[in-house]
């Protein structure tokens, strides 16, 4: 019966096709702001003015400031990233 369950989910998962993220939309009207708040919960790289890139999952986003979750390679870290030192939002649009 557990075999059975699992080809089915299987299936059914192969059948669905790829998933695909959604698609990055802007407006005219969009600040830095409202782009990350539109990417809250989904995981996305900043690169900062710097050169450094961070990747992670925004968690909160202020008018002054953008929170970074589970950092890549630092799970265990945030990162509070001012949007004064962003020069680019990198968003992944396809799985």
């Amino acid at each position: 019966m557990r075999t059975t369950m699992m080809t089915l989910l299987v299936a059914a998962t192969l059948a669905a096709g790829p998933a695909f993220a959604a698609e990055l939309k802007i407006s005219s009207s969009d600040s830095l702001e409202t782009l990350l708040a539109a990417q809250k919960t989904r995981r996305v790289t900043v690169r900062t003015r710097s050169g450094h890139e961070l990747t992670g999952v925004v968690r909160e986003v202020t008018p002054r400031f953008v929170q970074l979750g589970a950092l890549g390679g630092r799970e265990f870290f945030d990162a509070v990233v001012p949007f004064d030192a962003i020069e680019a939002v990198i968003v992944r649009t396809k799985e």
